[in-house]
C-alpha cells in the first residue's frame, strides 16, 4: 500500500503494455477495465460481487451523483467509497461527457456550461472549478478534467475551436484540482479524428502536466475503424510514464484492439447493460438468451467460466428467468458479463508480459469467430 499516486510499467509487447497504478485504496493492474457505477452502484451488483470479478476499481458519474443524491451529501456521509461501501479505488468523470449526451437546454460559454437536468428540469452550471469541487466532495481517487467533447461527426473546424477550449479548462482544472496528495488528476486528449488536432491537444496537456491522460472524443458514433485509425498514433503521442485511458470503451473486440494500441484503462456500461437485457458476452461472442433455442438447453453458457451464472445455471434456467423479466436474470447475466471481461484483461496482461500478444489477440478472434455452440 503507498500513500502516493503512481504508475509502474512491467512489461511491453509491440505498443501494448502492462504494469500497475499504486493508489492509497489498493492498485490497479493495467490494462484494467473500470466497471461503470453510474449512481453509485453497478447496477444488478453488490460491491463485493463486483470485487469477485477481478475488478480493481469502479467508475462514477460526476453528472449523476451531483443531481442525485447530490456531492455535498455524499461528503455529509463520509465520501463515495463509504457511501457505496466500496473501498478500492473509484475515478470520476468529470461531468461534460454527460452534459454533452443528457442535458437539456444547454448553453456553452467560455466558462463553463449552463444546463437543465434531464432528471427534473433544475438549472445547473458546470465549469473546470465546479468539476474539481465536485469531484473533490465525493472523494474519488483518480479526477478527470472538465472538458468538452462534441458529438461526432463534426466539421474540423468545429472540433478544433472545441479542442482548444478543453485544452483552457484543462489548465483551470489543474489550478483548481491543487495539490492532493494520494489523488491523482487526469487530462483529457480531444481533436476528434484529426493527427494535428490530437497532437496539438497532446502537447498543451504534457505542458500543463498531468498524473494520467485520457484518449477522449472517441467511441461516439465514428465507428471501429476510424476509432483504431486515432488509436494507431494518439497514445504515443501521450507520455509513456503516465497511464493511458480510453474513455467509453467498449465490446471485447475494442478493448483488445485498444490495448494492442497502447491503452492502459477502459470503461464502458455494456457488459452491465448487456446484462440487464439478456446478452451475454462470452470467448465465443455476443449470446442472446431471449432466443427460443436456449429454452431446452441443459448446459452452461460457457463451460470453462467459473461466475455464477455458468457454474449454477442451465442455458433454459437463463432464458426463463430473461423471458419471465426476473430479476435474477439481469443479476446473474451482469456478473458473468463483468466476469468475461475481467478474465479478458487478465488473459491480456499475462499474454504481454508472456511477450504472446499476437498470439493472444489471434486465438480470441479465432474463438469469436467460431461462434456460439450449437444448438441441442
Amino acid at each position: 500500500m503507498t500513500d502516493r499516486f503512481s504508475f509502474a510499467l512491467h512489461a511491453t509487447d509491440g505498443a501494448a503494455r502492462t504494469g500497475a497504478i499504486s493508489t492509497p485504496r489498493g492498485t490497479i493492474r493495467t490494462p484494467a477495465f473500470m466497471p461503470v457505477g453510474t449512481a453509485a452502484t453497478v447496477k444488478a451488483m453488490l460491491p463485493d460481487s463486483v470485487a469477485a470479478t477481478g475488478a480493481d476499481i469502479l467508475l462514477g458519474n460526476t453528472y449523476h451523483l451531483m443531481l442525485r443524491p447530490g456531492a455535498e451529501r455524499v461528503a455529509r456521509l463520509g465520501g463515495l467509497h463509504s457511501f457505496m461501501n466500496w473501498d478500492r479505488p473509484i475515478l470520476t468523470d468529470s461531468g461534460g461527457f454527460q452534459v454533452m449526451s443528457l442535458a437539456d437546454l444547454r448553453r456553452l460559454t467560455e466558462e463553463g456550461v449552463t444546463f437543465r437536468s434531464h432528471v427534473d428540469g433544475s438549472k445547473h452550471f458546470l465549469s473546470p472549478e465546479t468539476s474539481m469541487e465536485i469531484q473533490r466532495l465525493l472523494g474519488s481517487d483518480i479526477v478527470m478534467a472538465f472538458d468538452e467533447c462534441p458529438a461526432l461527426p463534426a466539421d474540423e473546424a468545429r472540433v478544433a475551436e472545441s479542442m482548444r477550449l478543453s485544452m483552457r479548462w484543462a489548465e483551470r482544472s489543474k489550478a483548481a484540482f491543487g495539490d492532493r496528495p494520494g489523488h491523482a488528476l487526469f487530462g483529457i486528449q480531444q481533436g476528434g479524428v484529426t493527427r494535428e488536432l490530437r497532437q496539438e491537444s497532446a502537447e498543451a496537456l504534457t505542458r500543463i502536466g498531468f498524473d494520467g491522460y485520457a484518449v477522449g472524443g472517441l467511441a461516439v458514433g465514428e465507428g471501429q475503424e476510424a476509432m483504431f485509425g486515432v488509436l494507431d498514433y494518439a497514445p504515443g503521442m501521450l507520455p509513456a510514464d503516465r497511464p493511458r485511458y480510453l474513455m467509453g470503451v467498449g465490446k471485447p473486440d475494442d478493448i483488445v484492439g485498444a490495448v494492442k494500441r497502447g491503452i492502459d484503462m477502459m470503461d464502458c456500461v455494456l457488459p452491465s447493460r448487456s446484462g440487464r437485457t439478456g446478452q451475454a458476452w462470452t470467448r465465443r461472442g455476443q449470446v442472446n438468451l431471449r432466443n427460443a433455442r436456449h429454452a431446452d438447453d441443459p448446459r452452461p453458457l460457457d463451460e470453462a467460466c467459473t461466475c455464477p451464472a455458468c457454474r449454477g445455471y442451465s442455458r433454459a434456467y437463463l432464458h426463463h428467468v430473461v423471458r419471465a423479466k426476473e430479476m435474477i436474470a439481469g443479476m446473474l447475466l451482469t456478473w458473468h458479463n463483468l466476469h468475461y471481461y475481467q478474465e479478458l484483461m487478465a488473459g491480456m496482461r499475462d499474454a504481454i508480459a508472456a511477450g504472446r500478444f499476437a498470439a493472444f489477440e489471434a486465438e480470441f478472434h479465432a474463438a469469436r469467430a467460431a461462434g456460439d455452440i450449437e444448438p441441442v
